[in-house]
């Protein structure tokens, strides 16, 4: 039988999504009051996805791509 790992976040990790949804809530709140859905909606994915995501690479990955989504897409 296999034992139970419990996957605990590391200070990286943590200080990673710390950031991430830092950045997060001022994309958000720069969708809301532009009314830009882009940005809206990448704000509310950065400030969620550290929850989701387990890994450091993975999570600066993932919120970089989130982070550029915004500049690329202009609407």
């Amino acid at each position: 039988m296999k034992k139970l790992e419990i996957k605990l976040m590391n200070e990286a990790t943590l200080l990673w999504g710390m950031f991430f949804g830092a950045i997060g809530v001022g994309y958000f709140i720069y969708g809301k009051k532009q009314k830009k859905m882009v940005s809206l909606g990448c704000g509310v994915g950065l400030f969620v996805f550290p929850y989701l995501v387990t890994g450091t690479w993975p999570i600066v990955i993932t919120g970089s791509v989130l982070m550029i989504v915004p500049w690329v897409v202009r609407r």
